[in-house]
């Protein structure tokens, strides 16, 4: 199956590639790695989930922030490569939690990230190295930030 149809049995949809805020590209590929910019959890309207992560109340609302970027993520994978079956491997992901300094459970949070991954792309391809990390904020108050790195064809 592929990920476009794994996506629609998950119900769930990529939105559209949003274009950078900034001076610098969304992806840039050097062989057969393809980099991803950091991406937020950014909504159609170009606005984000915000906020600082505060407890153990705030993270299922980072999680799925997370889960939201992984779809940013996606939606930009596509356009670099025009379909998702090209992707060979999900290396690796940096996850960045705006979090208060005694926050202590950015993989949780993380984790609303790389369980898509894994849906999507299935263990052997989505499975990846991963560090998840507290930051004091993060641009537009997002409340989280991921970078991807992909093995592709």
């Amino acid at each position: 199956m592929t990920p476009e149809l794994r996506l629609q049995e998950l119900k769930l949809s990529l939105p559209a590639a949003l274009s950078p805020r900034g001076n610098y590209v969304s992806y840039r590929r050097v062989g057969d790695m393809l980099y991803l910019s950091g991406h937020g959890p950014r909504l159609a309207d170009g606005t984000c989930r915000t906020g600082k992560l505060y407890n153990e109340e705030d993270v299922a609302r980072g999680y799925d922030a997370a889960r939201l970027t992984a779809l940013n993520l996606l939606a930009t994978a596509k356009l670099a490569l025009g379909e998702l079956s090209r992707v060979q491997a999900v290396v690796s992901v940096f996850g960045m939690v705006n979090a208060a300094p005694d926050f202590v459970l950015h993989p949780n949070v993380i984790n609303g990230c790389s369980d898509v991954l894994v849906e999507v792309f299935g263990p052997p391809v989505g499975r990846h190295t991963r560090s998840a990390v507290g930051m004091g904020s993060l641009p537009s108050d997002m409340s989280v930030e991921i970078e991807m790195i992909l093995a592709v064809s």
